[in-house]
């Protein structure tokens, strides 16, 4: 009788550990897959992403485009955005369960839809949009076709990307707790473990790599005990997921910490915000992948990082191993499907004498605004900046381009994540004339990373906003940008021809504002992925010669325009 009552208490303890998460409470079957081909996912909610966590799934496509994609439940189609980046062209539909569904990458909406938005964009005279719809325009039954899928916006490769969000606040749902139809019983990965020293800036040090190996009881480390010089520590973990039949490395879905069999932090990918979706720069180590390491998970929660995944059962995931006892750490990591890998392991604080290097910079901290100021350059961090406390760095070079107008100001480290903007103001080291101050750009760079910001000149000094560190320069930039016909010259017939297409080019790569106009009226051209400018023709350049005027700005204030004549 003791025997089964013992049993019974550790299945109970077991079982019971990892419910630090409420489960899901989601309607199961209401929506339907939107294609009509077995889901096959190419990447799924919470993966991470760039200065994102992705926020839906990816729906494999057959490496094919132009496959029907229909409604996944009855309700209307309440938005539909049209943009360069992003989802490409995309659809929102509205369902009386109070959730939303965004179908995103899509090449085409079905007719009528394609002919509302083109005479909204041709009233507004832009192509990139995003509409607000009437409720009563086009409602839709479940499988309704609503467009073909493709490859447009900021995808990679042929997909669907698919969302469910909550319609009343917008945030984001995990679309694999609804009951979609996909077969998963495969377990997570975890590939890596990683060990912090809490006392420090995770900016400010590298991590303790463990190796792991697996077994059928899941993974340990190579080592007994782990064997660490700080009392207070914190985990990361690299881990993947998949599905049954598919070997494509997904994200995981939930990560706990325990200590001695006592939960004491975990995060879970649900319920995120587009808003807040630049948050997983503070639950990934920044630093790391930013220096060409891989994805660390972690799992403990910096002091800047608001609206947060995490769920803290005993503080923010640091652990006091400061009693020099064998701690018991068990990190249990699971899918969508509740498909659950293990991995154990003991570690115990040893002292050591390990110097101290000092940092060198001023410190800032989160939740805090503060700034530097010398005399020809200022930064300011705001209190919605920083996610940890780190120590930022300043110094100066002499740049050698005769376009840059002030010094080089670098600005602490690229690895150093920034939630909101910083104000970056920096004096020119020449003078400049009035006509001249207003082609000044802000450049940063970093690498091989390069962004262009018009300034705002308050007296001598130019401001401009930046979220990511490195290295600031004022640059004169008085030369227009290029544009550029693909295949064609003034004065082409174009009777045969199906449509016209430019390219733009610009010195420092920031051109804006493109606009056509055939015959003295606005004319659409698309211009997916921000590459070329094109022009299909259709009704609205009927045969005869026209005569098509071209403008295009870049960020300075340059402005180019070009008439092309041709028949047509």
């Amino acid at each position: 009788m003791r025997l089964v009552i013992l049993a019974l208490f550790l299945f109970v303890s077991i079982t019971g550990r990892s419910q630090i998460f409420e489960p899901a409470s989601y309607p199961k079957g209401y929506f339907r897959n939107p294609l009509n081909v077995p889901i096959d996912l190419a990447g799924n909610f919470g993966e991470l992403r760039p200065n994102h966590y992705h926020m839906g799934v990816d729906l494999k496509t057959l490496h094919r485009e132009n496959l029907p994609v229909y409604a996944a439940a009855d309700g209307y189609i309440t938005k539909i955005k049209i943009e360069p980046g992003g989802f490409g062209r995309a659809i929102y539909i509205n369902h009386p369960n109070g959730y939303t569904t965004v179908y995103g990458h899509l090449n085409a909406f079905i007719p009528a839809l394609d002919a509302y938005l083109k005479d909204q964009q041709y009233k507004l005279e832009s192509w990139r949009v995003f509409l607000d719809i009437p409720a009563n325009l086009f409602a839709v039954k479940k499988g309704d076709f609503i467009a073909y899928s493709g490859n447009t916006g900021g995808s990679q490769g042929p997909h669907t990307h698919f969302e469910i969000r909550r319609t009343d606040d917008d945030i984001n749902r995990n679309p694999m707790l609804f009951g979609l139809p996909l077969a998963d019983d495969t377990k997570p990965t975890i590939s890596r473990l990683a060990i912090y020293d809490r006392r420090l800036s995770v900016y400010e040090q590298s991590p303790k790599l463990i190796p792991l190996k697996r077994s059928v009881d899941g993974y340990t480390c190579t080592v007994p005990i782990v064997i660490v010089n700080s009392p207070k520590i914190s985990f990361a973990i690299s881990a993947s997921d998949t599905h049954s039949g598919s070997v494509n490395p997904n994200g995981i879905f939930e990560a706990v910490v325990y200590d001695n069999e006592k939960p004491v932090i975990g995060f879970q990918m649900d319920k995120i915000s587009y808003s807040n979706t630049r948050n997983l720069n503070a639950h990934i180590d920044y630093r790391t992948k930013a220096n060409g390491g891989p994805y660390l998970q972690q799992i403990f929660e910096l002091p800047g990082y608001s609206n947060s995944i995490y769920k803290k059962v005993s503080g923010d995931g640091a652990i006091n191993i400061s009693d020099g006892q064998v701690h018991q750490i068990r990190i249990e990591v699971k899918d969508a499907y509740n498909n659950t890998s293990v991995l154990q392991t003991s570690v115990q604080y040893k002292w050591s004498m390990i110097p101290v290097q000092p940092v060198a910079g001023k410190l800032f901290y989160p939740n805090m605004l503060d700034g530097f100021e010398t005399e020809d350059c200022e930064f300011y961090i705001g209190e919605k900046c920083l996610y940890d406390s780190v120590h930022i760095g300043y110094h100066t070079t002499v740049s050698v381009s005769p376009k840059v107008v002030s010094a080089v100001h670098t600005i602490g480290a690229a690895y150093i994540p920034l939630q909101e903007a910083m104000t970056v103001r920096i004096k020119p080291t020449v003078p400049l004339a009035d006509a001249q101050r207003g082609h000044v750009v802000m450049q940063w760079f970093a690498g091989k990373k390069y962004s262009v910001t018009k300034v705002e000149w308050q007296k001598e000094w130019a401001t401009a906003k930046f979220r990511d560190m490195g290295n600031f320069q004022l640059a004169l930039d008085e030369e227009p940008p290029v544009i550029l016909p693909v295949g064609f010259k003034d004065g082409a017939n174009m009777s045969k021809a199906a449509r016209m297409v430019f390219i733009v080019k610009d010195n420092l790569e920031s051109f804006t504002n493109f606009r056509a106009e055939l015959d003295g009226k606005w004319l659409r051209f698309t211009n997916d992925k921000g590459r070329s400018f094109i022009y299909v023709f259709d009704e609205k350049c009927p045969r005869g010669e026209h005569s098509l005027k071209i403008s295009v700005a870049d960020e300075a204030g340059n402005v180019t325009t070009q008439i092309f004549k041709f028949t047509r």
